[in-house]
């Protein structure tokens, strides 16, 4: 049985755990501001120019550019998008868990996979099992910069164009609110046309010079966009997630600490009846 001593030193831990949940509570919080300013700076742009683009897609013959060419299927990819630290609930085992179902997908058709490690979670997952890596990225979401979404990117796209991958694909997840986030699975590779609902509003492009050197800047431009994009939606999800389950942490740290307090207090009072007993046995004793 735990004595009033342990008791006390264990309240005293939970206590100190509840403090730094807390903190980190507050810090994830800042840290989710800025992060939804950015995603909400960066979203409008991404939108339109996926839309202008998959439009262009749908209007022009697709051998004009590389990135266009839809081909069979043999070798995919798999970008798989985590965080680089823990302490965010279920939000890297939640994308790692659809990722491999994306995998699996992949090879019971047949086909050949290789995937694309963004974040550090990511890496120490897939690291340990029997998938083909073709490159990890981590450590920089803290000063998360346009440059990693051109290096991931600009990889994508060489791979695709000389031909060694056949389709690329995205895991990750995509920030709605402070406790809420929605996995999502994207093909970035080819590129895609828009859907039939929104060939309604579509525009006939006149392009000058001409459709392939106009392509030949915007397509590359356009993948950087989005890779910029979905990692800018993981780094504010990431925070939002982590902010919930620091709250979560500290309310449960409450609740440890009141249940704790509660049998602090029933063992001192069974501790202070005993010696009452233990006293009063002895008087009685002397009595006789």
């Amino acid at each position: 049985m735990a004595t009033l001593r342990d008791i006390r030193r264990r309240i005293s831990s939970v206590h100190s755990t509840q403090q730094i949940t807390k903190a980190m509570k507050m810090v994830a919080a800042a840290k989710l501001r800025r992060a939804q300013e950015n995603i909400l700076k960066a979203r409008p742009y991404a939108y339109e120019l996926r839309n202008v683009i998959g439009h262009v897609v749908q209007l022009v013959d697709h051998n004009v550019h590389p990135l266009l060419l839809k081909r069979e299927i043999r070798k995919a990819a798999v970008v798989v998008v985590t965080s680089d630290r823990g302490l965010c609930g279920a939000f890297n085992m939640n994308i790692i868990r659809r990722a491999t179902e994306e995998i699996a997908t992949f090879l019971n058709e047949g086909k050949e996979v290789e995937l694309i490690l963004v974040g550090r979670k990511a890496r120490d997952f897939f690291r340990h099992r029997d998938y083909p890596i073709i490159s990890e990225h981590y450590d920089f979401f803290n000063h998360l910069d346009f440059s990693h979404a051109r290096e991931i990117g600009g990889e994508m796209i060489r791979l695709f164009t000389e031909q060694n991958l056949d389709h690329v694909r995205v895991v990750y997840n995509e920030f709605k609110s402070a406790i809420q986030q929605n996995i999502v699975v994207e093909p970035l590779l080819p590129l895609q046309s828009v859907t039939a609902e929104e060939t309604v509003n579509s525009v006939d492009y006149i392009y000058e010079p001409s459709p392939d050197v106009i392509l030949e800047t915007l397509l590359p431009k356009q993948i950087n966009i989005q890779t910029r994009r979905i990692l800018l939606e993981s780094s504010a999800a990431e925070q939002g997630a982590r902010m919930t389950a620091m709250e979560l942490a500290t309310e449960n740290a409450e609740d440890m600490i009141h249940d704790l307090t509660l049998h602090y207090n029933k063992v001192r009072q069974a501790s202070i009846t005993k010696e009452i007993s233990e006293i009063v046995g002895g008087a009685e004793a002397l009595k006789a």
